[in-house]
């Protein structure tokens, strides 16, 4: 079994993670049954032998004003096609949390380009069929199902977004019925969020999740050996953390996600915004105190990481 390092630290200035000789060790799997690469925000490409799953795969990074002046919702929605080809591979399956623009951008132009199947929320169904996506690439799904895929599998939970200073949640709203293509930041509402855990055959079980809330009752039992843990933009959910992590059983390995400026291009090591990198500091050390044999992994762009 080989260990994983911890990385990203000159990139955040995270103290106190865990070392392998601390870390609780993940159960058994075979080494090399799954590849995960990080594509910055919540994106992920899972690689079990030849066939690759994507999870909000979202790489074009372009300027909406999040970062600075504010959210500009009349931000045009752009694919940069050759960074988003030259790294998904051929993917046959794309599970999306939420269709925010930073989760679901790219995915009409993968689905289309590979014919892969996309699941995610009813709104998401309905995006996909207005972005062109074909009806029989897209997959409903509300939470609770358990889908069989031979080589993994693929659990739904119903989940939450993540709640904002003013305890709202940024771009509401849902799609019942196919809207007009959308064109811009403002026509991805949230559509309602949803978390996944991953089963490889032979490999390790991982929960994915895109946004920083959760629903406890639907997540407890699951147990990852991987935790693809959102970090919490603002302080509105009480013990986010804590819970979560006591709701999975304190996984082995977390990863922190959704702490990157995904604005900024797409190289190593990730940008951070300084209240970004304050809140990742704190997210750390709220792992470290409620599951202090957990290892911590901060993820690089692109790099193969097997966690084993």
């Amino acid at each position: 079994m080989r260990t994983a390092a911890v990385t990203g630290l000159a990139a955040t200035g995270a103290a106190g993670l865990a070392t392998p000789a601390q870390a609780k060790a993940p159960r058994d799997w075979r080494p090399g049954a799954a590849t995960f690469r990080w594509f910055g925000t919540a994106g992920w490409r899972i690689d079990i032998g030849a066939r690759t799953v994507l999870v909000d795969p979202y790489l074009s990074r372009y300027w909406t004003g999040l970062f600075d002046t504010g959210l500009v919702l009349s931000t045009p929605l752009t694919v940069a096609t050759a960074t988003v080809d030259a790294n998904v591979g051929r993917p046959e399956t794309i599970l999306v949390t939420h269709s925010h623009w930073d989760h679901f951008n790219d995915v009409p132009h993968i689905a289309i380009r590979t014919k892969a199947r996309v699941l995610g929320t009813m709104t998401t169904y309905q995006l996909g069929l207005a972005s062109g996506i074909p009806v029989g690439q897209l997959g409903p799904v509300k939470g609770g199902e358990v889908l069989d895929f031979g080589d993994y599998t693929v659990e739904v939970a119903g989940s939450l977004h993540s709640r904002n200073a003013s305890y709202s949640v940024g771009i509401p709203g849902v799609r019942l019925s196919p809207p007009p293509k959308p064109a811009t930041v403002g026509d991805l509402p949230e559509g309602d969020t949803l978390a996944y855990l991953l089963s490889v055959r032979d490999g390790p079980a991982v929960f994915f999740m895109g946004a920083s809330d959760f629903v406890a009752r639907n997540v407890d039992g699951m147990r990852p050996d991987i935790a693809m843990v959102a970090m919490a933009s603002a302080t509105t959910t009480h013990e986010y953390v804590p819970r979560l992590l006591e709701a999975l059983g304190k996984p082995p390995v977390v990863v922190p996600v959704h702490w990157d400026n995904f604005e900024k291009p797409l190289e190593n090591p990730p940008p951070v915004a300084p209240a970004d990198r304050e809140r990742l500091d704190a997210m750390i050390t709220s792992i470290r105190r409620v599951a202090p044999r957990t290892r911590i992994v901060l993820p690089d762009y692109l790099k193969p990481y097997t966690f084993a």
